[in-house]
Formats: structure tokens, sequence, C-alpha cells
């Protein structure tokens, strides 16, 4: 019977989703709903395992886990792209990296509510309300504001769209920043200087890597304009965290909407967590009752492929 472990399914969802109990006989599952403490750990937990289900980058599946785990034949991840995932590494050890699709719109919607959130002042208003105040805090409108995106891919795109419709103006600058699709979204081309400079809400929309690695430092913030938002929703290595907190602590810019950090799950004594210009989610863009019933059904239907010799979605680069 082949060994599988589910990873990081934080909220036991994945019986939710997928009936584990119809296909007890062809596999041993076991959950894990709790992160490793390293990746010591991950190996002496993982050793018997045959295949791993895995929640997007959440746990990373490195070179040295993939040597270490002589048995390991098969990793599924949720999405068709996972940076986490040594692919060299598992195409030496002859082990099959399969994906699943992924809904692209919960993203950007999660992208809205922080830069409303933050316009608005929720997380003051919100927590005040609860206290037995009322009207402590007065916000912005966007209409008129300029809105800057660092990527305008699929998720770029859709954002700035959505910024169109409340009457924002939309910029945008990546090293790959397609002009074509500026033109058709009456978006402006612009330098990085140009958009940390003019923006009102920064949104950042690129895959990170080392390319965009702590692509905003205190450098960035202090050259942003004193009443602008930052926007994360991509990847946390691309913010500095500590500078962030340094500018956000200052107010060197007003706040900052984040769901992606350096480390997840972001750590209890994080001082993020203490700061009233934070708004702050844990990592939920991707997290949709539409996408985990695409996740764990496909999880288990790439497992299946793979099993009969015909695997599905491979992911090789």
């Amino acid at each position: 019977m082949l060994k599988v472990a589910i990873l990081d399914d934080y909220q036991n969802l994945a019986q939710q989703f997928v009936d584990l109990e119809k296909l007890s006989g062809k596999y041993e599952f076991k959950i894990f709903s709790e992160p490793f403490m390293d990746e010591a750990d991950a190996i002496e937990q993982l050793l018997d395992f045959e295949a791993l289900l895995i929640m997007r980058e959440r746990t990373p599946i490195t070179k040295n886990l993939i040597d270490n785990l002589s048995g390991l034949k098969f990793v599924i991840t949720s999405g068709l792209r996972n940076k986490s995932i040594d692919l060299e590494a598992a195409k030496k050890r002859k082990v099959i990296v399969c994906g699943t699709e992924i809904n692209q719109n919960p993203t950007p919607e999660l992208t809205w509510a922080l830069i409303l959130g933050l316009a608005r002042n929720f997380k003051e208003e919100i927590d005040n309300m609860y206290q037995g105040y009322w009207q402590t805090t007065v916000g912005v409108e966007l209409k008129g504001k300029i809105l800057g995106l660092v990527g305008l891919g699929r998720v770029g795109s859709q954002v700035a769209k959505i910024g169109k419709a409340f009457g924002m103006q939309v910029m945008a600058w990546s090293e790959n920043l397609n002009l074509d699709t500026c033109k058709e979204l009456d978006v402006l081309p612009c330098s990085k200087e140009d958009l940390i400079k003019n923006s009102d809400f920064l949104s950042i929309h690129v895959q990170g890597g080392e390319r965009y690695k702590n692509c905003f430092t205190i450098k960035e913030f202090d050259n942003m304009k004193k009443t602008s938002f930052i926007i994360n929703t991509s990847r946390g290595e691309i913010i500095n965290e500590d500078d962030l907190i340094i500018a956000l602590s200052t107010n060197v810019i007003a706040g900052a909407g984040i769901d992606v950090y350096e480390k997840e799950p972001l750590p209890e004594t994080n001082k993020l967590r203490f700061l009233p210009n934070a708004l702050l989610t844990p990592h939920i863009g991707y997290v949709t009752a539409e996408n985990y019933s695409i996740f764990y059904n496909q999880m288990i239907e790439g497992l299946e492929a793979c099993v009969n010799g015909k695997p599905i979605r491979v992911l090789e680069k």
C-alpha cells in the first residue's frame, strides 16, 4: 500500500474536500496539520512516505530533503508553479512532480480587500467598534489616486482593471513589463523610481525569486509618499520585513497590507503583529473553498495518474 503524506493542512480541510476513506484500500494517508520545526524534522517524519501532497510553498521540497527521502516517488503540489520545489533535484532522483489547476481571481480579490481596508482604516475602526468607540479615523477615497503595480501579469492585470473601475490612475513597472498589455489596459508604464515616488497605493504582483528579493527596502520606503500604502499578496521576500517594520513604526509610509511573509507561519512575536498601521492576513490569497476543492481533488487525480504510469500536469521547470 502506497504511503501518502498530506502536508501543511493547517485547518484539517483535506478530508472535507476529498473522501479519503474511499481510497483507503489503495493508499495509507497521513495528514500533517502543523508545520515542521525545521528540515531535519521534516526528513525524520517523512522518511517512510512514497508520495507527498503539498499545499503551495508551505514546506520547501529542497535537494537535501529529496535526497534524504529514499523512498520518495511522487510530489503533487497545489498550483502549476512552486518555487519551493527543487525540480532539478527531483529529476535527478526520478521523483515525478505534478501540479493542479488554480483559480486566478482570489488573489486580486484579496488585494482589493486590503487596499479598501487600508483606505478606510478598517483595522483601527473595527478594533475600536468592539471596544465601544465610534468614528475614530478619517479615511481616503480611491478615485483620482495613483495605483502603482509591480507586475502586470495575470494577477496584476486584474488588479489594474478594478483600479480603473474605481477611477484610479494606474502605473506599472517590472523588469519584463509587457507594453502591449499596458496599452490594452490603459496603464502607464514607468520606471521603478517613478512608481515609488508617485504611487498612493503600491501593490506587488511579481513571482519573486532572486530577481525581486529585497526589492523594497528602507531606501524605497524613504522615497514613497508619507501618505502612501504598500500591499503585498505575492511573495514575502520581495519586501525587506525589518525595513518595513521601521518604515511603519516611524510613519515613513502610512500603512501596509500584507498577506505574505519572509517566514511562515508568521511568528507570534513578529513586530508586524503589533503595528496599528499594518493590516495583516495569514497568506490567504489562494485560500478559498473553490480553490481547495480543485487542489485536493486534482491532487488525488494526479496521484492516481502517477501510480498508473501516466502522470498529468507534470512540472519540469
